[in-house]
């Protein structure tokens, strides 16, 4: 029965009816309720009107407002560091049931070598017959060709000198052409020697200090008058075991040197 049909019923007083139904005293605490609320609805004279603009009161939001996209520019701070969008996937689980989606035989089919448990065959396994990396030819000598090597000296040319305004009689060494700004070693390089390349034309005397000169820089410097010098190399470390030994090698082969020379200015 609905609100209205129950509010049109006719309402009888208790001296009538002593006992009235429960039918009855719904459609009396119905009308009680309509009262109530009719009379909260009505305002009072004095007082003011609750539905004029100027008496609501502004009302807090349901729900904070959502949180402003974030822009490209400014997305890197301290306040919105996080994973790029896309970049956390959740992993697909397997084996949890036919329902989903991957479960009984998981994917990997239903019988056979790649459906067995554990990490599977290793790369290039074809089966037991020959793989494909065995039935191909092998490639003689060193893939890509020999690699040049580390360099073994610091190496500059006869026109870098002459450019560099190196006066008659100077004398041009490694550290004479590290204060001249002409070369500057870093790294490895700082403990290589110097070598003198022959690209250019010397017209001056100079005394050059070089580990090691080119031929054609050699034939330049002298044709120039320059003054070679030529500087010993570091010495290589030996065990001391080894440098013993080498030392009474030395020694033996020199008194050899020596008896040689002896007999042979005695037979003359």
């Amino acid at each position: 029965m609905s609100a209205a049909s129950v509010l049109a019923l006719p309402l009888r007083s208790p001296a009538s009816s002593p006992s009235r139904n429960p039918l009855q005293r719904l459609h009396t605490r119905a009308l009680k309720l309509q009262n109530r609320r009719e009379a909260l609805a009505v305002p009072s004279p004095g007082s003011p009107d609750p539905a004029s603009p100027s008496q609501q009161q502004p009302q807090p939001p349901r729900r904070p407002p959502a949180r402003p996209p974030v822009v490209p520019a400014a997305r890197f701070r301290l306040d919105n560091l996080g994973p790029q969008p896309g970049s956390k996937k959740k992993a697909k689980r397997k084996g949890r049931g036919i329902a989903a989606g991957q479960g009984n035989s998981c994917g990997f089919g239903m019988r056979g070598q790649k459906s067995r448990s554990g990490p599977g065959v290793r790369k290039g396994f074809e089966g037991g017959q020959m793989p494909l990396y065995r039935r191909l030819p092998k490639l003689r000598g060193i893939a890509g060709g020999m690699s040049a090597g580390l360099p073994k000296y610091v190496p500059v040319n006869l026109k870098d000198i002459v450019a560099a305004g190196f006066q008659e009689g100077d004398e041009i060494s490694l550290e004479s052409l590290k204060a001249k700004g002409l070369i500057n070693p870093s790294g490895r390089e700082r403990r290589l020697p110097l070598k003198i390349l022959g690209d250019g034309d010397v017209t001056v005397k100079l005394n050059i200090k070089a580990r090691a000169f080119s031929s054609a820089a050699r034939e330049k410097l002298e044709a120039a008058g320059c003054t070679l010098t030529v500087l010993p190399g570091r010495k290589k470390w030996v065990k001391p075991s080894v440098a013993k030994n080498l030392a009474r090698a030395d020694e033996y082969f020199a008194k050899k040197r020596a008896a040689a020379a002896e007999a042979g200015s005695g037979s003359a």
